[in-house]
């Protein structure tokens, strides 16, 4: 039996909050088949899967997907690229072939139905229509005022709510064609009703999927976020954490690396171009985690409860010039102009000097990578009431005054989803400052931009 096979590279392009916002006629006739369309949220439970990671881990994901159609299976190459204003779908290889059959596990599927017993009854079929909803016995198993009807959308009657690492657990579901449990979702006409869903698959005795059916609680909303107080900081790891990192993950993660950069280069012989991109994607991402790793082990041991910086005068000036040597490649790509301090210029303070040149690394580099390109990015040093200090300024959108200190927070990177950053730069970078008597403040760079300015005791 012949199936279709697309040639030609199918592209989409879907936001941060998991709406399609583009999509070539195949994915686009894909999502309608899903119950959804443009604007809605992408129903293709692969591809969804797929873009939120390459959204979380902030790196290009490539890999192997097959997603279900009315017409049979789909076998699919995914790249997912993320960038500033979502992440871009490219789908370089599409063929399709008649749906396999799964087997059926009666045991499990009977536990799955035992597990979702309270609320109302709903089923829907594989196009995510609901087929019939039955009201159960209680007060919170009965029917919204108004309920679905049948043949309408489910996606139409629900909006359904991401989970803390912004997963869909119905959509990881029907990517796995497995039971799920907890996908918290509001009434579209009523937003302040809120339900947990939960459901299994049905399959036919052939092993088919016919659909899901399951069951929906009602929430209190209040309920859904409860304030919970701040932990006291308490070592999570032990002392040994940073060094088992270097033993297990440095050693493969580099060889990967270079693997991927050989293949990338092509030095064996000429390689079609998809797969050279698939290495350079595999590289980056081994770097991507290997400077994860670095800020992981950082974090272990300035949490530690013991942790110690040494006292040493250190040149500001100097360290703000080599900083500056370290990203003029960069800044030169992005046409920015650095303009360290003078060479003879002369500010100094009492720190340590690998963690006060780490922290300006960590400026800098920021500072490069989202100042706007044919900017100027000045660094500058002085001292104040007995407090040396060295300032990074950039010309870019600046850091609004209300995010001033939520910047510093672990993880935070203030919605920004491009590639290049874990957020806890600067949360590591604030910590090693506060430990060496010293801070890291953010303000207005003269003109417009942000200012971040490291301040440490001046020497005596």
């Amino acid at each position: 039996m012949n199936m279709p096979v697309h040639p030609a590279i199918i592209r989409a392009t879907v936001a941060a909050n998991g709406l399609l916002l583009s999509a070539d006629a195949p994915l686009l006739a894909l999502q309608r088949e899903a119950g959804s369309d443009l604007g809605a949220v992408l129903a293709i439970p692969q591809l969804a899967a797929l873009a939120r990671l390459a959204s979380r881990l902030s790196v290009t994901v490539s890999r192997s997907v097959t997603a279900a159609a009315e017409r049979g299976d789909i076998d699919m190459w995914v790249r997912a690229k993320p960038e500033a204003d979502g992440v871009q779908i490219s789908v370089i290889e599409w063929n399709e072939r008649p749906a396999t059959t799964a087997p059926v596990d009666m045991m499990r599927r009977e536990a799955d139905i035992a597990a979702v017993s309270e609320g109302w009854t709903w089923q829907i079929d594989t196009q995510l229509r609901f087929q019939m909803v039955l009201e159960g016995a209680g007060l919170e198993s009965a029917l919204p005022q108004e309920p679905p009807i049948p043949g309408s959308r489910l996606t139409s009657y629900f909006e359904l709510r991401p989970d803390e690492e912004g997963d869909l657990a119905i959509l990881r579901g029907f990517a796995q064609r497995r039971a799920f449990r907890d996908q918290i979702a509001t009434l579209i006409a009523e937003p302040e009703q809120c339900f947990r869903l939960s459901g299994f698959p049905m399959f036919d005795l052939a092993g088919q999927l016919l659909g899901y059916r399951g069951k929906a609680f009602p929430l209190d909303r209040a309920i859904l976020a409860p304030h919970v107080p701040p932990a006291p900081a308490v070592v999570i790891y032990p002392a040994e954490f940073g060094r088992r990192l270097d033993r297990s993950l440095r050693q493969p993660l580099g060889r990967i690396i270079a693997n991927a950069d050989s293949i990338n280069a092509q030095f064996d012989g000429p390689l079609r171009p998809d797969y050279a991109g698939y290495a350079s994607d595999i590289a980056a991402a081994g770097r991507h985690l290997m400077a994860l790793i670095d800020d992981l082990a950082d974090l272990q041991a300035i949490d530690r409860l013991d942790f110690t910086v040494a006292t040493e005068d250190v040149d500001l000036a100097d360290i703000g010039r080599r900083a500056a040597g370290l990203f003029v490649v960069k800044a030169m790509s992005r046409k920015i102009k650095l303009f360290p301090p003078e060479a003879e210029h002369k500010t100094v303070a009492t720190g340590e000097f690998r963690r006060a040149l780490q922290i300006l690394m960590n400026l800098v580099g920021n500072a490069v990578r989202y100042a706007p390109e044919d900017s100027e990015v000045r660094i500058e040093t002085g001292v104040d009431d007995g407090r040396a200090w060295i300032a990074v300024m950039d010309q870019g959108a600046g850091v609004p005054e209300d995010s001033r200190e939520r910047i510093f927070q672990k993880f935070e990177r203030l919605g920004r989803s491009d590639p290049g950053g874990s957020g806890l730069g600067l949360y590591i970078s604030r910590r090693l400052a506060l430990a060496m008597g010293g801070d890291i403040q953010i303000g207005d760079a003269p003109g417009g931009g942000a200012r971040f300015t490291l301040t440490l005791p001046a020497s005596s």
